[in-house]
C-alpha cells in the first residue's frame, strides 16, 4: 500500500496574520488570503494536478491539539481509511476519527515527539471547490 504521496500543506501559529499576509505578499510574491496561499503544481498542461497550502492559523488556535507544537504538516495520501487502519495496527496514536469535507477525507496521528500530523485523501482535482 503506497502511504504519503506528497505535502498537502504546512500550518503554523502567527500572532498577526494580517500583517504577517501583507509581508509574505510584499516580500516573497506570494497571494495570502485570509487561511494562507495555495500552490499549484502539475505535469506541464494548463490544469493542475493537485496543490499545496500554506496556511496561518492564530496563535491561540487549538487546531494543533493535542500538541502543543506551533505548526502541523499535511500529508497527501491515496487511501486514508486503509492507511489509518493499518498505523492503527502499527500502533500509531490516532487522534480522532477520519472526517469527510467537501475538497477530501481527512485523518490526524501524531508522531513519536507529539506533532500533529494531518493526512488527507483529496477529491478529484475537477471536483475541489477550492482550486
Amino acid at each position: 500500500m503506497k502511504r504519503v504521496t506528497g505535502i498537502g500543506g504546512v500550518f503554523f501559529k502567527v500572532r498577526d496574520k494580517a500583517a504577517l499576509s501583507e509581508w509574505y505578499k510584499r516580500h516573497l510574491g506570494i497571494p495570502m488570503e485570509s487561511w494562507g496561499a495555495m500552490f499549484a503544481w502539475g505535469t506541464g498542461s494548463e490544469e493542475p494536478a493537485g496543490y499545496t497550502v500554506l496556511g496561518t492559523f492564530p496563535s491561540d488556535s487549538d487546531y494543533f491539539a493535542p500538541s502543543d507544537k506551533p505548526f502541523m504538516i499535511n500529508f497527501r495520501v491515496d487511501d486514508l481509511e486503509a492507511l489509518l487502519k493499518a498505523l492503527a495496527e502499527e500502533g500509531v496514536e490516532i487522534v480522532k476519527p477520519m472526517e469527510t469535507a467537501e475538497n477530501g477525507k481527512f485523518g490526524w496521528i501524531l508522531d513519536p515527539e507529539g506533532t500533529k500530523i494531518e493526512l488527507w485523501e483529496p477529491v478529484p482535482i475537477d471536483q475541489d471547490p477550492y482550486r
